[in-house]
Formats: structure tokens, C-alpha cells, sequence
């Protein structure tokens, strides 16, 4: 199977938000939610690496362009989460590791901090996993949150992923401490 071929939608909707996929000129946009979250963001290093950087919207721009020339190709997925009813960014998602001979893949996803405890990420996650699903291909899904992130493990409960186990000392964040990471998995 060639992934370049694939016909794929760059947005979906559910009944509050649009998830779309990242554009040249969001950088502004992601890196208002970043700093706005990034005190519960960086309490997850060792699966949220890329929130260990100081943010800045240079940084943000490519971001957006890299995973918008990316969904292109069918490297990975990234996309916006966008509150419709006050059309504002209410987190981020990754559809990515692909491997295309199962096929399977992994989901991430946060949520800005003034957002959280709304469903709003359950729901991502249930549309986005749906997407990678039908218009993937995906039988094998998964989420890999960190032990301890409670929240980011109820996400995928309720999206429907089964833990299948707990790596003990599978990441090393940058303090050198390991990590146990919880198996989550959604599977066609």
C-alpha cells in the first residue's frame, strides 16, 4: 500500500469542535495554548519532550508548516483542536508511527489548560481515532501516556483503548528518572 494515494480528509468535525489539519500562519495560534499550559505540559517530560523547549512562535510556525507538508505525505497526522461555539484552540492531537504493513499507528494528545475537564479530548480522540480507522486503514491504535497521568489514561478509557500493561522504566525523562508507560490499545 502506497500512503501517498490515499484520499484523506484534512478536517473533521463532531458536534463541538473542528479538528483540522495545521496551516501555514497557525504557529501564533498553537503557541498561545503552549504557553498557556505549559507549567502541566512540561509534568510529562518523558512523553511530552517537545514541551521542555521554551516555546516561541518562530518555533510554532514550523511546527505547522512541517506537520501540514507531513499530512501531505502521509508521514503523520497532527492536527488542531478548535472549540467551534468560541472558535478557539482548545489542544492538539498526532495520529504518527506508522506502520503501514499492519497497519497500526500511535495517537498523542494534550488539551490547554483552561479547557480541560470538558470532554473535549475524549472527544478528539473517539473522531480522530474513527479517522485513522476508516480512512487510514488502522487496525491497531495506540496511546502510550505516562503512569502517573491520570487524565491522559481516562482519555483513552473512554475513547474506547484497552490497557494491555504497564512498561516499567520504558522512558527516560531529562532528569534522568525512568518512566512507566501505560500500553493503551484500540483495535479494528
Amino acid at each position: 500500500m502506497n500512503p501517498t494515494l490515499l484520499d484523506v480528509p484534512t478536517q473533521l468535525e463532531t458536534e463541538r469542535l473542528l479538528i483540522r489539519c495545521p496551516q501555514p500562519g497557525d504557529g501564533a495560534l498553537v503557541y498561545a495554548g503552549v504557553v498557556e499550559s505549559i507549567k502541566e505540559l512540561r509534568a510529562w517530560p518523558a512523553s511530552l519532550a517537545w514541551a521542555v523547549a521554551e516555546p516561541s512562535i518562530d518555533a510554532f510556525e514550523r511546527f505547522c508548516r512541517d506537520s501540514h507538508a507531513d499530512f501531505l505525505a502521509r508521514k503523520g497526522f497532527a492536527m488542531l483542536l478548535i472549540l467551534k461555539s468560541e472558535n478557539a484552540y482548545v489542544g492538539g492531537s498526532c495520529v504518527h508511527g506508522f506502520d503501514w504493513s499492519v497497519p497500526k499507528c500511535e495517537i498523542g494528545y494534550w488539551c490547554r489548560s483552561s479547557y480541560c475537564g470538558r470532554g473535549l479530548i475524549t472527544e478528539a480522540v473517539t473522531a480522530i481515532s474513527r479517522f485513522a480507522q476508516d480512512a487510514l486503514g488502522a487496525r491497531r491504535i495506540t496511546s502510550l501516556p505516562d503512569e502517573l497521568n491520570t487524565a491522559s489514561r481516562r482519555v483513552a478509557e473512554r475513547a474506547g483503548y484497552l490497557l494491555e500493561g504497564t512498561m516499567i522504566n520504558e522512558r527516560k525523562a531529562p532528569d534522568g528518572s525512568l518512566r512507566n508507560t501505560c500500553l493503551y490499545a484500540l483495535t479494528a
